[in-house]
C-alpha cells in the first residue's frame, strides 16, 4: 500500500516582537488596522493581536481603538505622569546605570520626562555634592530629598502637560551656566537623532546640550524607531546612550557610526 506523503510543514510563527513589529511596519503603510485583519495576516488569534496592540499602546506607539488600531500623531505624547507610571522597571534600571557617570561635585542639567524624573530619584539616594539645573519640576522635588545637592530651577512657560518650564526665558536662562553633564530623554530616537513631540521641549534639551561638556541620553526600547515631531540633535552630538536593551540593527548601525557609546 503506498505510503501517503508528509504534510507539508507549518511556516514558522512570528515571535512576540517580531509580531510587533510587523504591526507598527503596516501602520506605517495603512494609518488604521483591524484587530481581524491583522489576526488573519500574522496567523494568530484575536486575542493575541488584542495583547500586542495594548502593549504597543501603553508604550505610545499607536492609538488603541475599538476593533483595532491607528497610527500615532507625531505631535501628541501622553501626559509625563502617565508617562512615568508605565515601563517602571526598565526605567529604574537606566537610572541606575546612568547614575554611575556622575561624580561629586559634578555640576548636571537635567531636562523634564519621565525617565529623567526616575534618574533624579536615583541621584537622590545615591549621589552627593552637586549641582543640578533643571527645568522640570518633578526632578527638583526628587532631588530635594538630599540635602547635599543645589537645586536650581529654571523660570519659563509653564506646561503642565509635561510638568516643566519651556519658552525664551527657560532658554535664556540655560545660557548662563556651564554644566559637567547634561542628561536628557527623548520621545523617540530614529538613525537621525532623538526626537521630541513638543518643539518647545526640544528647543530646551538643544539649550542644555550646548552648555554641557558630555550628553547623556536615556531612552527605554519603546523609543527605539519612533518618529516623532521635531528632531532634537544629529546623533553625533550624543556622548552616551543609556537603554534598558539593545537597540535594532540598523540604529545600532548608526550608533557606531556616530560614535555613540551604547550602555544597556
Amino acid at each position: 500500500m503506498p505510503t501517503r506523503p508528509d504534510p507539508m510543514p507549518a511556516s514558522p510563527r512570528l515571535s512576540k516582537k517580531s509580531r510587533q513589529e510587523r504591526i507598527l511596519a503596516e501602520l506605517r503603510v495603512a494609518a488604521t488596522l483591524r484587530i481581524s485583519d491583522l489576526a488573519d495576516a500574522l496567523g494568530v488569534s484575536s486575542e493575541t493581536i488584542r495583547r500586542d496592540l495594548e502593549e504597543l499602546d501603553q508604550g505610545g506607539l499607536i492609538n488603541r481603538t475599538y476593533g483595532g488600531a491607528v497610527a500615532r500623531p507625531f505631535g501628541f505624547e501622553p501626559a509625563w505622569n502617565e508617562r512615568f507610571g508605565s515601563m517602571t522597571d526598565e526605567r529604574q534600571r537606566i537610572a541606575a546605570l546612568a547614575v554611575g557617570f556622575v561624580q561629586p561635585r559634578d555640576v548636571l542639567m537635567i531636562d523634564a520626562g519621565s525617565t529623567t524624573v526616575h534618574f533624579a530619584q536615583r541621584l537622590a539616594a545615591e549621589a552627593k555634592d552637586l549641582t543640578v539645573i533643571t527645568n522640570c519640576f518633578a526632578v527638583a522635588m526628587a532631588l530635594s530629598t538630599n540635602a547635599t545637592i543645589a537645586v536650581i530651577a529654571c523660570p519659563g512657560h509653564y506646561d503642565s502637560h509635561e510638568g516643566s518650564v519651556s519658552g525664551p526665558d527657560t532658554i535664556g536662562f540655560l545660557g548662563r551656566f556651564n554644566a559637567n553633564h547634561c542628561v536628557i530623554g527623548a520621545s523617540g530616537l530614529t538613525s537621525e537623532g532623538p526626537n521630541d513631540a513638543h518643539s518647545s521641549a526640544a528647543a530646551v534639551k538643544r539649550a542644555m546640550l550646548s552648555r554641557c561638556q558630555q550628553h547623556i541620553l536615556l531612552v527605554d526600547h519603546s523609543k527605539f524607531d519612533r518618529a516623532n515631531l521635531e528632531v532634537i540633535c544629529p546623533l553625533s552630538q550624543i556622548h552616551r546612550l543609556v537603554a534598558d536593551a539593545a537597540p535594532p540593527r540598523e540604529l545600532a548601525k548608526a550608533l557606531r557610526d556616530a560614535d555613540v557609546k551604547l550602555h544597556v
